[in-house]
């Protein structure tokens, strides 16, 4: 089964605390607090994030760590794989570091990649301000948002 590691999920959702105020400068600590995530956890994923480029750390008295970018402009693939690596289903595809007995003699081997690339792909079309605000994602047409509006009120809601 294709699972994200909690890490990752976590990531996230301090991501997306992040994003309400993009280039204020956060602690671990800070973030903790609001997120619920332990204070470790929260200070190995800004780490990890950081290392990737994906936030920004600061130094000093002052310091933790900020995102500087809108959260449209950082994609899920970019987060999976800051705390992941590369976005692959088998060992067997290009830049895996673990390699397979069979790889060179595999049929099959170099379709993974177009498996790969349709999933890393369809991640990074997916970006944090859609996990943040899923209605951004899904939106609702405004012919169905006047039925939903209608219907709660013939409804009593």
């Amino acid at each position: 089964m294709f699972r994200l590691n909690r890490l990752t999920d976590y990531a996230i959702v301090i991501l997306s605390q992040m994003s309400h105020d993009i280039g204020v400068v956060n602690s671990a600590g800070s973030l903790a607090v609001t997120t619920q995530v332990p204070v470790p956890t929260v200070s190995k994923i800004l780490k990890l994030l950081s290392a990737a480029g994906v936030v920004t750390s600061h130094r000093g008295v002052a310091g933790g760590y900020s995102l500087d970018r809108p959260a449209a402009d950082v994609s899920v693939a970019e987060i999976i794989q800051s705390l992941e690596g590369p976005i692959a289903l088998t060992a067997c595809v290009d830049g895996a570091t673990d390699g397979c007995e069979a790889e060179n003699h595999c049929p099959i081997s170099g379709n993974w990649n177009r498996v790969n690339d349709a999933i890393r792909t369809a991640l990074a079309g997916v970006s944090l301000a859609d996990m943040t605000d899923p209605r951004e994602m899904f939106p609702v047409p405004p012919a169905q948002q006047s039925e939903l509006i209608i219907g709660g009120q013939n409804n009593g809601r």
